[in-house]
């Protein structure tokens, strides 16, 4: 299975896990693909004339552990990490890193809400790095449905 496959089957699984009806005789199971133990960082990575770069490694660490995600870029230019956030992790500062540039990050989600996929997109346009969380939900989607 391709790294792009896997993640989205990860992702794809932890929705499915949301979705379905859990019997009342068993309790629900915390495991790391349902939303409340994920957050997703996902965007694009150009050069300075907004074409696309592919192979690009992207790297995202907890700064609290140092522990660190990788992710790679496609032709698209097109990047997905997961990294294993769980609710206690609320406002926890993250680096994210793309070649050259770096950007910190705070991870803000609603601990309460366990159906809303958690994460942000932060594109790496060639000259600074933009997060936008506002398209993260529009991006993930389209991911997805690919």
């Amino acid at each position: 299975m391709g790294r792009r496959a896997g993640v989205r089957a990860l992702l794809v699984a932890g929705a499915l896990a949301l979705a379905g009806p859990t019997p009342a005789t068993v309790p629900a199971a915390h495991a790391e693909h349902e939303v409340a133990y994920r957050y997703t960082v996902l965007g694009y990575v150009t050069d300075p004339d907004g074409r696309a770069r592919a192979g690009v490694r992207v790297e995202l660490s907890r700064e609290k552990t140092g522990f660190s995600y990788l992710g790679e870029t496609d032709t698209a230019g097109f990047y997905v990490i997961v990294a294993r956030l769980g609710d206690e992790s609320r406002g926890e500062t993250l680096a994210l890193r793309a070649n050259a540039q770096a950007l910190s990050l705070v991870a803000r989600f609603d601990p309460e809400d366990h159906t809303t996929e958690r994460g942000t997109r932060v594109d790496f346009n060639g000259r600074r790095p933009v997060e936008n969380p506002t398209l993260f939900a529009g991006t993930l989607k389209r991911f997805l449905e690919q």
